[in-house]
């Protein structure tokens, strides 16, 4: 569901990518080549291993070496394809060489093996895939001694199901496919098994999910869609993926139409979901409907979408003056990586230069680029799937992400909020706070209720209640969630989701979303509290969008603004009161500053709803013209009927059907008593 909207008329500030001229197929391969040539400095003398420099992983030096091959191989596999095995003889050499060590168990430098560390089960996938895409030049050059040890090495996949059923289903996939092509062993039972439980993922409008929960993030485009194009390209795929290949690539095109609308004009995706320090993996899904050649999303946008992520990184410091990919986003900011990674771990950024796998004669090189929406209009779109209202407005560039639907939990689940999944807003200019703050007290994007001691509730499991655009292009959606305190367990490794432990429900919490242009009107009502927590000991507390760049903040009554790099985040309460304030962050996340948070503090009143405007825009939006926001509130039998005047001078009338929102929960007796009408 998409609206157009055209109430926003300030002159459009161009990105940095829109005013250079578009990267030539030699650009990309200049990248490449920079990347590749970096790492060579950290490969073992066999070739088997690349160690890069900084602290040791997760899983230690081993699997660091090995994780930095496999990854660097796919980058360096990818040149090789493209380069139809002309001119790269030395990528060639040094692979085939570090192979043939890696896989050698007398050799120091071997390879962790897949029945000796379950990360060995990741990296042998990318081997496995590359081999396969790079046969004429690699496979079928390998000494027969050496391509039957590389058949040992990837054997063990087979009849293994301790393979976790998310996105790692591919990995033994693929292996299983690669061994099947070259006479090895495979079990077509175990891969008919594996498909059966990707299209389990699959969800509304191409959509997935990275296993039963609520995990929309970047995987679904770098692996979900990704493994399936390029698997079924395989030579042991051929039979496998002929009878599914029309229906993978419906779903990846429909997916494609939701994917180029959130990327940000300046190239950035959403910063949103776990293993961020990916980076440019984000441009993996265009490349791969460029293979596909999917008819809904043309070449020339596709390339714009991959151009202009991949540039967002480069042009602000990734790779290194080293030419090194360093656990961060922009800059290096190792808090970013989850428990798992090492610094070979950001090389899974190589998927985004998938492109490079094309042949200089491919159309997608001569077609001009096409611009992304968020450049060529404002819009407002719902996602189904994720539960996500998507706000793209022309004039700043900026994609915004209202979530009431993902949290990498699942329905009713009591566990902590993840940062990267459970707010109720992502963008791709600003960061969620991800110190150790942004675990355990949500504050930014969250509305939650506080106790005396400062301890803010969580929100994971959450029911969504409505989503859809309306006839005046307002986007609406709400959720519902029983508020609740964690303590979470302590040695949790963080892999991206919400934190575990003991929790105890605060009440519930109704929250409704409408959204045009760059605002958020954000209703909240406490819809009662558990027996034995008390309304006079909690505050209701509302928080709007982090700003990076040392930002500043400007509060009184009932507005809170922050300004910084050229943003500004405001906070109003437009029905209901409130006290304002903003927090500092000092190293809450990835962007250049600290963060600074504003929010609204309120009294806990059951029954009573709160309108709060949040904004997220470009600073100069806050100097033009507009007039204040004005809300009128009518609840009756037929639901919430909400007119909103908004700040640029359009008036629209929305009714919430707010009875499906009522929990079956007993009001203690401090509680106001039922919603009254509200004017």
């Amino acid at each position: 569901m998409i609206s157009d909207t055209t109430g926003q008329t300030a002159p459009r500030r161009r990105s940095g990518a829109e005013m250079a001229a578009s990267w030539r197929r030699d650009d990309w391969l200049a990248l490449a080549d920079r990347i590749l040539a970096a790492a060579q400095p950290f490969t073992s003398p066999g070739q088997a291993l690349v160690t890069f420099p900084g602290p040791e992983g997760g899983y230690g030096r081993a699997v660091d070496g090995l994780e930095g091959f496999a990854r660097t191989f796919l980058l360096a596999g990818f040149r090789i394809a493209g380069a139809r095995g002309v001119g790269v003889d030395d990528l060639v050499d040094r692979y085939a060489t570090g192979i043939a060590a890696g896989t050698d168990p007398a050799s120091p430098e071997r390879w962790v093996r897949l029945d000796e560390h379950p990360q060995a089960k990741v990296e042998a996938a990318s081997i496995a895939l590359i081999l396969d895409m790079t046969r004429p030049w690699i496979w079928d050059r390998l000494p027969s001694a050496v391509r039957e040890r590389v058949v040992d090495y990837l054997a063990p996949a087979v009849g293994d199901h301790t393979y976790p059923r998310i996105n790692w289903v591919w990995f033994r996939l693929v292996v299983q496919t690669f061994l099947r092509s070259v006479g090895g062993p495979h079990a077509l039972d175990e891969m008919a098994e594996d498909l059966a439980t990707h299209d389990g993922f699959a969800r509304a409008d191409g959509w997935m999910s990275d296993g039963p929960e609520r995990a929309y993030d970047h995987y679904v485009g770098w692996a979900l869609h990704l493994y399936p194009t390029l698997w079924a390209r395989m030579a042991g795929a051929a039979d496998l993926a002929a009878e599914r290949r029309e229906r993978d690539v419906a779903g990846l095109d429909r997916f494609l139409r939701d994917a180029v609308a959130l990327v940000g004009a300046d190239g950035s995706p959403l910063i949103q979901g776990r293993s961020l320090i990916y980076r440019f993996a984000a441009a993996a899904p265009f490349w791969v409907g460029t293979i596909a050649r999917v008819p809904s999303v043309s070449l020339g946008q596709l390339r714009r979408a991959a151009t202009g992520i991949v540039r967002h990184f480069v042009d602000r410091g990734a790779p290194d003056e080293r030419g090194l990919l360093t656990l961060g986003w922009h800059g290096p900011w190792p808090r970013l990586a989850q428990a798992y990674s090492g610094p070979g771990s950001p090389y899974w950024a190589s998927k985004g230069l998938l492109g490079i796998a094309l042949p200089a004669d491919h159309p997608v090189w001569t077609e001009p680029e096409r611009p992304l929406p968020v450049e060529e209009h404002d819009a407002v779109r719902a996602i189904r799937a994720p539960g996500w209202l998507v706000s793209a407005t022309r004039a700043d560039g900026i994609v915004r992400v209202v979530n009431h639907g993902t949290d990498h939990a699942l329905d009713g689940a009591t566990v902590c909020d993840s940062p990267l999944y459970a707010r109720l807003g992502y963008s791709t200019a600003t960061s969620p706070v991800l110190d150790e703050s942004g675990w355990v007290n949500p504050l930014d994007q969250s509305v939650t209720l506080v106790d005396g001691a400062g301890r803010a509730t969580h929100r994971a499991g959450m029911r969504l209640l409505t989503q859809q655009v309306d006839g005046n292009g307002v986007g609406v959606a709400g959720s519902r969630a029983l508020a609740h305190w964690v303590d979470p367990a302590p040695g949790q490794r963080d892999h991206g989701g919400g934190r575990t432990g003991q929790s105890r429900p605060a009440g519930h919490l109704t929250v409704y979303s409408l959204v045009r242009g760059p605002w958020e009107l954000r209703l909240t009502r406490v819809d009662g509290l558990t027996d034995g927590v008390e309304a006079a000991a909690l505050r209701l507390r509302i928080g709007g969008w982090a700003l990076a760049g040392d930002a500043t903040a400007a509060f009184g009554g009932n507005v809170a603004t922050v300004t910084g790099a050229g943003l500004i985040s405001w906070l109003e309460t437009v029905h209901g009161g409130g006290t304002a304030g903003a927090t500092t962050v000092p190293h809450g996340g990835p962007l250049a500053g600290g963060l600074v948070v504003p929010w609204l503090d309120h009294p806990v009143q059951p029954g009573e709803w709160i309108a709060t405007l949040v904004e997220l825009s470009e600073e100069f939006a806050a100097s033009a013209p507009r007039q204040p926001c004005q809300v009128v509130l009518d609840e009756d039998a037929d639901g919430l009927h909400v007119g909103v005047d908004w700040p640029d001078g359009a008036s629209t009338a929305t009714r919430l059907d707010t009875g499906r929102a009522r929990p079956a929960v007993r009001r203690p007796a401090s509680s106001t008593g039922p919603p009254r009408p509200l004017t």
